[in-house]
């Protein structure tokens, strides 16, 4: 167990970051999972505007350090793939 008040601080620090960090990656799945259900369906026109949304949201993810710079455009690029071959 810590027992120094910095070690404390940093477990506690820690939790409140993990669940930010938690909720970002959950808002950015649903983001992700709109366009996945858009492509299921087979809608092109919906499933390029729930692209639209869903890539400032992995770019936000992305500046805020909860996803990868190379995992976003890689799951971009396989998106924007799927939605074009409709």
């Amino acid at each position: 167990m810590a027992n120094t008040p910095q070690a404390k601080k940093r477990i506690r620090r820690n939790d409140r970051r993990a669940e930010v960090n938690t909720a970002r990656m959950s808002r950015i799945r649903s983001f992700i999972k709109k366009v996945e259900t858009a492509i299921a369906g087979g809608d092109k026109t919906a499933a390029a505007e729930a692209l639209k949304e869903a890539q400032p949201e992995l770019m936000r993810g992305v500046a805020r350090g909860v996803v990868h710079k190379n995992t976003a455009a890689r799951k971009m690029s396989r998106l924007s793939k799927r939605v074009a071959s409709l």
